[in-house]
């Protein structure tokens, strides 16, 4: 059998791959805190006819090998944490990270989680959440009778708010940034969340504005840092690569086709 009906195969799998993560990317292009992935390929093993400085004669060796490739595959999809626009939203919970690091929240069972959304909420309790109800870590609790307007979150993290009849704001909690050696080793897990595995590292605490952290910003958040231009580009490619490794299955097919023909 043609060996390309077997390459055209695998080249058009790897490439719906491709195209899955692009659509991916397309489809979060509103998502705060969002961070686009990229699918990589790698070629597969070689079929070996010949190898290179094989012997021919006297002196004579072959300058190079014939070899026949079996195709791609997908070898990783990595996520790229490049910086998202600011979007200013007035919110007075809303925190966006400018440059490196990422909040720390606390899901259900007691883990940690890692996300660049800032789109807080304050809970019945008083306490700062996330859109899901996970606390931010550390805890920051409002004092009772808070005014919501008067929260005050500064650059480098520290939250003040007013209460009721008190003028003078009153310090309530800290946030702290979080980072990571490679942040492209990070476990997505849905819902902007981010889990720790050994290939990203352990996590490393620090203020907002100290060495190696970003700063936050009250009431802005991060948006997704997905071009829509690049992506659209990169989604036709994908598309053309697709068409062309199942062009090279209909070009065997021919050849096949042909080969029968012959015993007419």
């Amino acid at each position: 059998m043609i060996n390309s009906l077997w390459i055209g195969a695998v080249g058009m799998s790897a490439q719906q791959t491709n195209i899955d993560v692009i659509s991916n990317n397309l489809a979060n292009v509103n998502t705060t805190g969002f961070k686009k992935s990229r699918a990589e390929f790698e070629d597969l093993i070689y079929q070996k006819i010949r190898m290179a400085s094989t012997p021919i004669m006297d002196e004579t060796i072959t300058p190079v090998p014939i070899q026949i490739g079996y195709g791609a595959k997908v070898a990783a999809t990595q996520k790229i944490f490049a910086q998202g626009a600011l979007q200013n939203t007035g919110v007075p919970t809303d925190v966006a990270i400018m440059g490196e690091g990422f909040f720390r929240v606390q899901l259900y069972d007691g883990s940690f989680a890692y996300t660049r959304d800032g789109s807080f909420k304050v809970d019945s309790n008083g306490q700062i959440v996330t859109s899901q109800g996970y606390r931010l870590i550390p805890e920051v609790i409002l004092p009772e009778g808070f005014v919501y307007e008067e929260i005050n979150i500064t650059p480098d993290g520290r939250i003040f708010a007013k209460v009721a009849g008190n003028d003078t704001p009153i310090p309530v909690g800290q946030i702290q940034l979080f980072r990571f050696t490679n942040n492209a080793g990070l476990e997505s897990i849905g819902e902007n969340l981010f889990k720790e595995t050994q290939a990203s590292g352990p996590s490393i605490p620090g203020n907002p504005g100290s060495a190696g952290f970003g700063s936050v910003h009250q009431g802005y958040v991060e948006m997704s840092n997905v071009n829509t231009v690049e992506a659209m580009v990169n989604l036709i490619v994908a598309q053309r690569a697709y068409e062309f490794n199942s062009k090279s299955i209909t070009t065997a097919d021919s050849l096949l086709q042909t080969a029968i023909g012959m015993k007419r």
